[in-house]
């Protein structure tokens, strides 16, 4: 596997960001209207593709050059994908624009034999291609859910046993179809791509290390279980595509589901899980201290997510460098960059925070690298 650089030529960059941002008012009232049965998907498609233009002109003007759609097409950053696997379905209240009466989390639960009938995002992916010069040196970035989102929320009782009486061979099957995707992905130029997991830092919250023993049983055995999953589904990767992960403590309307630092996964998590590059969440001290770190090899980069995306508040430009300079205690400096802590709307309602303030934020960002690297 190649070692990645962060430079600006090559993912990840030393400003970087993890691909969701606020979804545009309009957009937010034609998926509303869509949901009512108001709007054709045609229709819906066009203003999705409008404002996607508009948000990969904005990230140009910034100084992005990871390119994303923003998921603007997306509901959740998880299950608009993971319902369009065979085998798979969605039950529950699954929206809830207005944010009125809470929200009932939506279920997921394997009830056949898991495949791909077709790729789910090559298409999303090749609208912000078509979209970009890649020699002025921005790279189109993809987002897909991690493998373990399929399995760790309802374990073995989600899981049909009759399609799986072995869960061995669901998680061959969960590879695989994450394979394909990803051939699929590449096939059509992509060469960045990011997985996003919760479940990885959920096992770094005590309380939530008890609720998985009582549905997983071992849950120190669950991290190396989930590294050997993904690394099933990327070890066959070629040389210049990148894979990275971020690791999400949740992300929903600026509220966050879990807290404890990486320690009770950092050594599988940097040593044994075969990404080129980490997002972690590290803005303040629900995430820990930069220990972990020490586990980091040669060859691999740990983007810092310093900024947080659920606060208004602007962080002070010398606070993130002090914070880097921190991290570089525990890893070379090379092997790090910036990011926001997380997505800006990991879920279509967003977090409570601005436009204005969202891009204050990736400048701020894009401005800290240029001044702690030189090759940013």
């Amino acid at each position: 596997m190649a070692a990645p650089v962060a430079h600006k030529l090559n993912p990840p960059f030393r400003g970087d960001h993890n691909g969701s941002f606020l979804r545009p008012k309009e957009l937010l009232e034609a998926r509303k209207q869509a949901y009512e049965g108001k709007l054709s998907p045609e229709d819906l498609k066009k203003l999705e593709d409008k404002h996607i233009a508009e948000l990969v002109k904005k990230q140009q003007d910034v100084g992005i050059r990871a390119t994303t759609d923003g998921e603007f097409r997306r509901q959740y950053f998880h299950l608009d994908f993971l319902k369009k696997l065979d085998g798979v379905t969605v039950t529950g209240a699954i929206r809830s624009i207005e944010g009125k009466g809470g929200m009932m989390p939506p279920q997921l639960s394997v009830t056949d034999k898991l495949g791909l009938s077709k790729p789910i995002v090559v298409d999303d992916y090749k609208y912000v291609q078509s979209l970009i010069d890649p020699s002025k040196g921005y790279v189109p970035k993809i987002n897909i859910p991690s493998p373990t989102m399929a399995h760790f929320r309802g374990g073995r009782a989600a899981i049909s046993i009759d399609a799986y009486p072995d869960l061995d061979m669901f998680f061959e099957d969960l590879a695989k179809v994450f394979r394909l995707e990803i051939d699929a992905l590449y096939a059509a130029g992509c060469r960045y791509i990011q997985l996003d997991d919760t479940n990885l830092a959920y096992l770094c919250d005590p309380e939530m290390r008890k609720s998985a023993a009582d549905r997983h049983g071992d849950v120190n055995a669950l991290p190396r279980q989930y590294a050997k999953l993904i690394n099933a589904c990327i070890d066959h990767r070629p040389d210049d595509l990148r894979i990275a992960i971020h690791l999400c403590r949740g992300n929903y309307r600026s509220t966050f589901f879990a807290s404890g630092g990486y320690e009770p996964v950092a050594e599988v998590l940097f040593r044994e899980l075969n990404v080129d590059c980490y997002f972690l969440e590290w803005e303040n001290e629900r995430s820990g201290d930069f220990k972990p770190l020490r586990f980091l090899p040669p060859g691999k980069v740990v983007v810092l997510g310093l900024v947080s995306t659920k606060e208004s508040a602007m962080e002070k430009k010398e606070d993130i460098i002090a914070k880097i300079h921190e991290a570089a205690k525990y890893a070379p400096l090379e092997q790090l960059a910036l990011s926001p802590q997380c997505g800006f709307s990991s879920t279509e309602e967003g977090n409570n925070i601005s436009e204005e303030t969202q891009w204050a934020k990736m400048k701020l960002v894009l401005e800290i690298a240029k001044e702690v690297w030189p090759d940013a």
